[in-house]
């Protein structure tokens, strides 16, 4: 199908992505746990006369869609068609978590009302920019017959659906009739949640224990890094270590973790850190967030898991599908309460990164500061012509080398005399948008040289990387890195992939083979 080229080949997301995607419009069907979440804001000006605790004076609320209504609302607003099937109460919570649904595009008629639950309510009190408390309210396991009514509900939205994303957060939703239903996706016969003749949905599981659902078989399992660890052993989330090193660890036990899980994917989400795909075949994928301040933000992770489901149904490959989710995941981390990341949003906020590329002097003021802090500094340089996965994996290494790694682009007039009067394909505007876009990038910039001598002198890097098959003392810029004490590092490039391979194949029109296994190469396969 046209969207599958047009999306598929997609290597990096950039501003045009979201509007794709969302032109696209796959259907989602979300099934969970869900939750009402409340947002009181209130300022403190004395104590209570009856105990020592702060009178906190209501003066603002609000409400949001939270749990897998929150993933739902994304999903509509990223452009799915979305279906959401759960359980709420008939009460007051329960009809105002509707009403946020439908007004956000979500289909509601498999929500399910039922007099013997109460809707699941999580209502932070908050005096300035601290949370004082939670109020949690919910109700115990759901009566079976509010659970038959729930799974009598799930085959007609489950028999068109592109994605299913399950949202188990425990509250007992997804036991019994509910879980049958959603089993009979991977066994048809058994099951009356079988897709229609020749059609089976892809399967993401959020979940806090994606264990319980491995005999679903997902395509994708999106624990995060405490879960992922417990799906190991149960002290390693004591002995995990912070910061990057812990996906490190992770991948390193990739093989028991797609085990613990039955995934095609396991895809840890690593908060501030960013996020680590270890898929069964090709290389892990990671992704880094971007440094953020802190704005008591909740249901970031619904939002990733949202946009990740939108995007793979959309067609997009999953290393693609995974920078767009950290995207949009960075969008609403970067607003206070439970928030929602739109089409528009993601849009802004990919063009915004498109505008990164610094001149010399804006660099330099901004690396001396890295410095100051004490990060390790990684600058690698080259054309960066027509982006492809060999591009993409040398970058990811890189990134691992330091704190901030920096991309410099040859400019146009340097990329003709380096690769000849037909190059650059793309114009240093594009080229550097497509670069900023990458989640392990933290500055482009475009230099007129035919060598980095200039910008090493300028930016005096920890590390300067190149890849393929140099050595140090082939580089002219070896020299000038080691006068201060730098490193030269030399990352292994990825067979078979360059720039000269991919435009002729797109001049000759021969398809690459990709290499994936089985039925789901945009989950499985390479980037």
């Amino acid at each position: 199908m046209d969207r599958e080229v047009r999306l598929g080949d997609l290597a990096a997301p950039d501003a045009d992505t979201p509007g794709l995607v969302a032109g696209v419009a796959p259907r989602v069907v979300v099934v969970g746990d869900v939750i009402l979440d409340g947002w009181w804001q209130g300022a403190i000006e004395r104590l209570c006369r009856e105990a020592p605790v702060p009178v906190v004076e209501l003066r603002e609320r609000a409400e949001a869609a939270g749990g897998a209504a929150n993933t739902a609302v994304n999903a509509a607003q990223l452009g799915g068609q979305v279906s959401l099937a759960g359980l709420v109460g008939e009460d007051a919570a329960g009809e105002r978590l509707r009403a946020l649904l439908v007004r956000a595009g979500v289909d509601t008629s498999a929500l399910v009302a039922h007099p013997g639950t109460v809707t699941t309510r999580k209502s932070r009190v908050l005096a300035g920019d601290q949370i004082l408390l939670r109020i949690d309210e919910q109700s115990g396991t759901p009566p079976a017959e509010a659970l038959s009514a729930l799974a009598a509900r799930l085959p007609r939205l489950l028999r068109d659906a592109d994605v299913v994303v399950v949202c188990d957060y425990g509250s007992g939703t997804l036991r019994g009739p509910v879980r049958d239903v959603l089993l009979g996706l991977r066994s048809p016969g058994t099951g009356s949640g079988s897709g229609s003749a020749g059609h089976e949905p892809l399967v993401i599981v959020d979940a806090h224990d994606p264990h319980a659902w491995r005999a679903l078989r997902p395509d994708v399992a999106t624990p995060n890094a405490a879960e992922a660890a417990r799906l190991l052993d149960k002290t390693l989330d004591r002995a995990l270590p912070p910061g990057q090193d812990r996906a490190s660890v992770l991948a390193l036990r990739r093989t028991a973790l797609l085990k613990a899980t039955k995934a095609r994917c396991v895809l840890v989400t690593l908060d501030q850190d960013g996020t680590l795909a270890l898929p069964e075949s090709g290389p892990e994928h990671r992704t880094w967030a971007r440094p953020a301040e802190e704005k008591r933000a909740s249901g970031a992770g619904d939002t990733f898991v949202a946009c990740l489901a939108v995007g793979l149904a959309a067609g997009l490959r999953l290393p693609t599908a995974q920078d767009l989710a950290q995207a949009a995941a960075e969008v609403v981390v970067r607003r206070p309460g439970t928030s929602v990341c739109t089409t528009a949003d993601l849009k802004a906020h990919l063009g915004g990164l498109a505008a990164t590329a610094l001149d010399l002097e804006g660099l330099a003021c901004r690396i001396r500061d890295h410095h100051a802090q004490g990060h390790r500094v990684v600058l690698t340089n080259g054309c960066f012509d027509v982006l492809h996965r060999g591009h993409t994996r040398y970058l990811e290494l890189a990134k691992q080398l330091g704190d901030v790694l920096v991309v410099a682009l040859n400019d146009d007039d340097s990329v003709r005399r380096l690769k000849g009067p037909e190059r650059p394909i793309n114009s240093a505007p594009d080229r550097a948008a497509v670069i900023a876009a990458l989640s392990c990038v933290d500055y482009v910039t475009v230099f007129p040289t035919n060598t980095a001598v200039p910008l090493i002198e300028a930016l005096r890097p920890h590390v300067y990387a190149k890849g393929g098959d140099y050595t140090p003392e082939m580089l002219p810029e070896t020299d000038a890195v080691r006068a201060y004490g730098g490193t030269v590092a030399i990352l292994d490039y990825v067979a078979d992939h360059s720039t000269t391979d991919v435009i002729r194949r797109i001049r000759t029109a021969v398809p690459e083979a990709d290499g994936s296994a089985g039925e789901r190469p945009v989950v499985g396969g390479p980037p």
